[in-house]
């Protein structure tokens, strides 16, 4: 089960690397000092994303869990 802790650690990565981009698209978004009603639309965006990534972030761990179990 090897091929799943890789894919998992993969998937993990990427959800990581997305969060990271969803903190500096979110500090950008805030010191660009734009009306609220398009900084509003901005960090509803961005919020879409960081809960997409934290998604795949969660099921990386958790195919890196179960492959360390079935492994």
């Amino acid at each position: 089960m090897g091929w799943l802790i890789w894919v998992g650690t993969g998937l993990t990565v990427i959800g990581l690397s997305a969060l990271v981009y969803c903190i500096f698209a979110a500090m950008s978004a805030k010191r660009a000092g734009l009306p609220d009603d398009v900084l509003r639309g901005r960090l509803q965006r961005i919020v879409a994303i960081n809960m997409g990534a934290l998604l795949i972030s969660v099921l990386g761990l958790m195919s890196v869990v179960m492959g360390v179990f079935l492994g």
